[in-house]
């Protein structure tokens, strides 16, 4: 054969075409028209290319193998890429959807500026109070039954949500809309961003807290506050009858108990004794009678909300719904809509952050509670509003400011709050402590410094002025270290057991860390035992994991 011509004739094998690169110790092929002989590379050959098979055939098998492995790594490499490809289109199409979805949501959300009435932020870290709100405004297909005739949106019901910082408890504690309170005077946002302050009211409904005259859900929060002498309200979230009809029915209804057969003509509920689902119309009609329950009034309809809502818990934490995205979906869609809250809390993310952190607590250590109160005398003999019964709330407004559970489950915290006190303790002089005003009178920082450093021997003190924030009741917060000179101070201040705050310090002017001792409200002076937090009042309460049939 004449081996200049390869490479020319259709029936040259191919392997021929294939010729080693003494530079780079490859076979390449060859292009056309050159020879088939290696080029020829002036000085000693490489000893690779020295190895080489010499002959036609041997180079031949070896361009064979060498053609093979090659074309398996360019098979490999586009199978790689291919689904490599797929794969991160996959997951830019999936991340895009998702953020399309949660840009979705948050457009669901309506929001309402409560002209500082509220937080502007969440906290996980924190315990905190949600204001929930249910209004009377007939919206939706079906709320003609319900509510007053062009109402624009009182608070109907309302429940001040407490969930405890170690997310161990909750309280929930509704406040009868026929309540006489005095509401106080309410900065409003409006339209055009402008603030406008609307007078305030006293001797009047409860309910009247909002829509009267204008007045948004930021004037409810501040009435609550004034209810609870200064609770503080982080949030609130806001809902109209129709929510119940959609959330109930996003999660595949929800399990009740009647204690007798029901059939309403008022409200059309219409349900036999004994354990029943309801969703849409019926679980609206559940919430909203009051001629099926009780005496016929709003406190004992109050009773059944908490029921339902205890039923809710329990159907929105079950495995039939946590479990299927589909129910997740149409409840994350249902509750957006439903929902208008403030703007600390007005997107999705922050809004999954307060579920997940109500997610943690268990339903038996939920508690609802109504406020405590009595007939108006004003009203004569057809009781028709209530008033406050002042020392059994003030208690729970004290319990709850306190972040003390109204469950069972904290008698097992109870002792171990007590324990606190109990312990070795470290010598004044070792006790290093940053001093603020958080709510105790002006200039009884400095006063408790001085009275620390030269009749206590706490020299290791520092007074640095107002905290910043008020709270009702004074805490010591410590690291796990510092056990010890937190008991210390206790000791010497007289403070109770629920003030010391396991948790963290703080670094102080030195650069060493120190304890943090913020004076609240309940701080008279230095020298003057502070009193540890009301013991809880003697009043009717259920928890989320109860199941009762409404009587």
């Amino acid at each position: 054969m004449d081996v200049p011509g390869r490479g020319h004739g259709d029936d040259i094998d191919p392997a021929d075409q294939w010729v080693l690169n003494p530079d780079t110790g490859e076979y390449e092929l060859r292009p056309p028209g050159a020879s088939a002989e290696p080029p020829t590379v002036p000085g000693p050959r490489p000893a690779r290319e020295a190895a080489e098979p010499a002959v036609p055939g041997a180079r031949r098998a070896a361009g064979r193998a060498q053609r093979k492995a090659k074309k398996k790594r360019s098979t490999g490499k586009r199978i790689l890429l291919w689904t490599g490809g797929t794969l991160a289109f996959v997951m830019v199409a999936g991340a895009a959807g998702v953020y399309l979805y949660l840009k979705h949501l948050d457009a669901n959300i309506t929001t309402t500026d409560t002209a500082g009435a509220t937080s502007d932020s969440f906290s996980k870290d924190k315990a905190f109070n949600i204001l929930v709100i249910g209004t009377d405004k007939r919206q939706g297909k079906g709320d003609s039954g319900y509510g007053d005739v062009g109402s624009v949106g009182h608070a109907d019901t309302t429940i001040l949500l407490h969930v405890a910082e170690d997310r161990s408890n909750a309280t929930a504690l509704s406040i009868p809309r026929d309540l006489i309170t005095d509401i106080p005077p309410c900065p409003t946002r409006q339209r055009d961003g402008s603030l406008k302050t609307i007078q305030g009211t006293q001797g009047i409904r409860f309910n009247t807290s909002l829509g009267q005259l204008g007045r948004d859900p930021g004037c409810t929060v501040r009435t609550v506050k004034k209810l609870g002498e200064g609770l503080k309200v982080d949030h609130f979230m806001m809902a109209d009858f129709n929510a119940v009809k959609t959330l109930t029915t996003a999660v595949g209804g929800v399990d009740v108990c009647l204690d007798h057969a029901v059939k309403d003509g008022k409200s059309h509920l219409d349900l036999p004794a004994g354990p029943s689902k309801i969703e849409g119309e019926q679980a609206l009609a559940f919430v909203r009678t009051r001629y099926s329950w009780g005496n016929f009034g709003d406190l004992d309809r109050i009773k059944v909300q908490q029921q339902f809502l205890g039923a809710l818990f329990r159907k929105m934490k079950s495995d039939s719904t946590l479990t299927s995205p589909g129910r997740l979906m149409d409840l994350a869609e249902t509750a957006t809509k439903a929902l208008t809250v403030d703007k600390g809390i007005g997107h999705i993310t922050t809004l999954k952050d307060v579920a997940m952190e109500l997610k943690k607590v268990p339903p038996k250590n939920i508690t609802f509670l109504t406020l405590p109160v009595r007939d108006n005398p004003a009203d004569g003999k057809i009781h028709k509003t209530v008033v406050e019964d002042v020392a059994p709330a003030r208690q729970i407004f004290a319990m709850i400011k306190d972040d003390v559970s109204f469950s069972e489950v904290k008698k097992r915290q109870k002792a171990q709050v007590a324990a606190r006190l109990k312990g070795p303790r470290s010598a004044p002089g070792d006790v290093r402590v940053d001093l603020y005003n958080a709510g105790a009178p002006g200039g009884t920082a400095q006063t408790t410094l001085a009275w620390l450093q030269t009749e206590k021997g706490v020299t290791k003190s520092s007074q640095l002025g107002n905290a910043g924030t008020t709270q009702a009741r004074t805490s010591l917060s410590y690291a796990p270290g510092q056990a010890a000179q937190a008991r210390e101070l206790a000791h010497l201040m007289g403070l109770p057991a629920s003030a010391l705050k396991p948790g963290r310090s703080e670094t102080n002017a030195q650069g060493l860390p120190a304890m943090v001792l913020r004076l609240g409200a309940d701080f008279k002076g230095p020298g003057i035992p502070v009193t540890g937090p009301a013991k809880g009042p003697d009043v009717q309460r259920q928890t989320a994991d109860q199941v009762k049939c409404a009587s």
